[in-house]
């Protein structure tokens, strides 16, 4: 089951390499490293988690800079949105360039019921905008489920919607960032929801393998703007 916490604040936590939750990449001056936003919900703020180092966000940016692609990671990641609050935030975190961005939406929609075609909508809103704005901006989707508790119909329509959209707009697919966490007592906090700091461990590496081809696949900035905007 993967829904996440009503929306409440986050606390503000900067660091230089891993920017406060929910900032845009804005936020820091540019050093030549790939700018990655996550764009997301409490699962990618790393809401009951005690320090931003544990989230997922920036066990990526670790793994990372362990092989030799160092990125700076925005964790754009807010508590209780669903895709449709992502999809309104969106003009906000393309304020300035982006490299990759990665799509955690979805688990509030599931855990609220909402129907599945208008998630799918503003997936590929998020998606369509992103690219309207930066034409050679990497994307990343990444799947969720819905509770089992609404039914075989709904939560196989549901799990359908991600491959679905990474399929018809072109983007690469993670396809369940919970997989190997949820469920397992080990790895959850107190709430079976959200992951423990051995948790977000494994999400990352969950992650991980499609990001690193997607970073392998972006131009040398060298030698080629990608993030330049329409």
């Amino acid at each position: 089951m993967l829904a996440c916490a009503p929306s409440q604040p986050e606390a503000d936590t900067p660091s230089d390499q891993h920017p406060t939750a929910g900032a845009p990449a804005d936020s820091v001056a540019d050093d030549g490293r790939p700018v990655v936003v996550f764009l997301g919900t409490s699962l990618t703020a790393g809401l009951g988690l005690a320090r931003e180092e544990d989230t997922y966000v920036s066990r990526l940016a670790e793994l990372a800079d362990s092989a030799g692609m160092p990125i700076r990671a925005v964790n754009a990641g807010v508590s209780g949105d669903t895709s449709a609050d992502g999809l309104a935030r969106l003009p906000w975190i393309l304020r300035t360039p982006l490299d990759v961005l990665v799509i955690e939406l979805g688990a509030n929609d599931g855990l609220r019921g909402q129907d599945p075609n208008a998630l799918a909508a503003n997936l590929r809103a998020v998606i369509d905008d992103t690219r309207a704005k930066y034409p050679a901006a990497k994307i990343i989707l990444v799947g969720m489920e819905a509770p089992p508790n609404l039914g075989p119909t709904y939560t196989a329509r549901f799990r359908r919607v991600f491959p679905e959209v990474a399929r018809e707009r072109h983007v690469a697919l993670v396809p369940f960032l919970l997989q190997g966490v949820a469920g397992i007592p080990a790895l959850n906090q107190a709430d079976g929801i959200h992951p423990t700091a051995k948790g977000e461990i494994e999400v990352a590496h969950n992650v991980w393998p499609t990001l690193e081809k997607v970073l392998r696949s972006l131009p040398d900035r060298g030698t080629e703007d990608g993030r330049k905007a329409s």
